[in-house]
């Protein structure tokens, strides 16, 4: 899948804070392509975070301006709203697991449960054809995230080419397209 991915250049930084299970998945992991295809990015493993040096460092660094994506009663509507401030580094954590993994790994770190939350609405549906989602608008993390940078763009705060947004879902659709030949063939 690697040939596929054509690392993107973002003024928004990206942390993936990946949990160990996914971690280990190699057939569709796309934290670990969502990390290769954003140049501003990259990825912690783990559960707890609360006493991470490199996690507080970018958490207390005053330059940055720091949300979790997690959707909550009080979550930022990124549709609605701009995140980026000036003189301010925007930084997005991305969890990637599942969504009971998810809500562990919050409330085993106070420090980034604390983060303000952003989310979005959308319409779309999950193309990851071979992994059942929990709720009809939930979509994996590349998915998510192209709708970040898609709505980081409408904000200014991204001047991400459309051809290069186009690419960004290249590797997903790429191994969904694997798995699902490779399903139907096995038959």
């Amino acid at each position: 899948m690697c040939k596929h991915i054509t690392p993107i250049e973002t003024n928004t930084r990206f942390i993936i804070l990946m949990h160990p299970k996914e971690f280990r998945k190699t057939k569709n992991g796309t934290g670990h392509f969502t990390n290769l295809s954003l140049s501003n990015c990259e990825i912690f493993v783990g559960i707890d975070f609360s006493r991470h040096k490199e996690i507080n460092a970018i958490l207390d660094n005053t330059e940055n301006n720091c949300f979790a994506l997690y959707p909550s009663e009080n979550s930022i509507n990124l549709n609605k709203e701009n995140i980026t401030k000036k003189h301010k580094n925007t930084v997005l954590f991305l969890i990637d697991a599942t969504w009971p993994c998810s809500r562990a790994m919050l409330k085993a770190s106070p420090n980034l449960d604390a983060l303000p939350k952003v989310s979005f609405s959308h319409t779309k549906r999950s193309e990851f054809l071979f992994k059942e989602q929990p709720k009809a608008y939930c979509l994996s993390t590349m998915e998510s995230t192209h709708c970040i940078l898609e709505l980081l763009n409408a904000h200014d705060a991204e001047n991400i080419s459309e051809e290069k947004l186009e690419q960004f879902l290249s590797p997903f659709k790429q191994m969904v397209k694997y798995q699902t030949d490779y399903t139907s063939s096995n038959k």
